[in-house]
């Protein structure tokens, strides 16, 4: 699909999902697909994709999951396998609808575990690495209490004015990440089975201070995986790495994927 417009919806039938395209279309360069955090959307990513298009010549290709910015509502409450059926059904989709040739996947928190058990649930070619940032592979302690924090600052504080401006229907989108993560049945939630299956090297970026996740969530991809991961642990940095360090992040993520690309094209050459 070379004719992507810089934005608009993408229609894949049950859903119409609100996207931004930057730099080359999926035909004339690798791709990298950004998936959001459980309360993001194309606007929350700011310039971030715009500079990663910069600092690596990719095209980024930015999308809204359903619920979220100017998508399709989603039907609450979601189920607990939510990341799943997004990871094997809508991002299929979306992947093939975008006419995805080669490139990589970069995730955020929730969009980091869609990506991640996407990579482990499809043996998908045209995927040549992941960037996983603040992942989520089990739900700790320190995740459930956050979002009650969360939770609570949508309901007294201000927190659900700040998240108004980003969604067409706010209550949508934070009733149905909150809700599903709040629910005793989310203590079981559990994709380190999938790492086990993803076949292309993996980075994670984390902050030190993430509230949300602590190092265990790095400890099990490094147990489980049998690909490579390399780590950037980033001191002072809570949740969001692309938003509170941007500069240290963008390095990481546009070196990691210059290397990766580059090692495909030049073993590609020699073939």
């Amino acid at each position: 699909m070379s004719g992507l417009a810089d934005q608009g919806m993408l229609d894949l039938g049950p859903e119409s999902l609100e996207y931004r395209m930057i730099g080359p279309r999926p035909d004339q360069a690798p791709t990298l697909v950004m998936l959001h955090e459980g309360l993001g959307c194309v606007g929350m990513w700011g310039d971030f994709p715009d500079r990663l298009a910069a600092a690596t010549g990719c095209g980024v290709f930015v999308y809204s999951r359903k619920g979220y910015g100017k998508s399709s509502k989603a039907t609450l409450p979601r189920p607990l396998h939510y990341m799943h059926d997004e990871a094997r059904e809508s991002l299929p989709r979306l992947l093939d609808a975008i006419g995805f040739q080669r490139g990589i996947l970069v995730g955020h928190s929730d969009g980091a575990s869609i990506a991640a058990i996407y990579a482990g649930s499809h043996q998908d070619h045209r995927v040549r690495g992941l960037v996983l940032i603040a992942p989520h592979f089990i739900c700790e302690d320190v995740t459930a209490e956050s979002i009650a924090q969360a939770h609570d600052a949508y309901d007294n504080g201000d927190l659900r004015a700040r998240l108004q401006k980003y969604h067409a229907d706010v209550d949508n989108a934070f009733r149905g990440w909150a809700d599903v993560w709040l629910g005793n049945d989310f203590r079981q939630w559990d994709i380190s089975e999938e790492l086990a299956y993803i076949r292309v090297p993996i980075l994670i970026v984390q902050g030190e201070d993430d509230q949300y996740g602590t190092v265990r969530q790095i400890e099990i991809a490094q147990e489980e995986c049998y690909c490579p991961v390399d780590v950037a642990l980033l001191p002072g940095v809570k949740h969001n790495p692309a938003r509170e360090a941007p500069e240290v992040t963008l390095r990481h993520v546009s070196d990691f994927v210059t290397r990766i690309l580059q090692g495909h094209e030049a073993a590609a050459s020699a073939a």
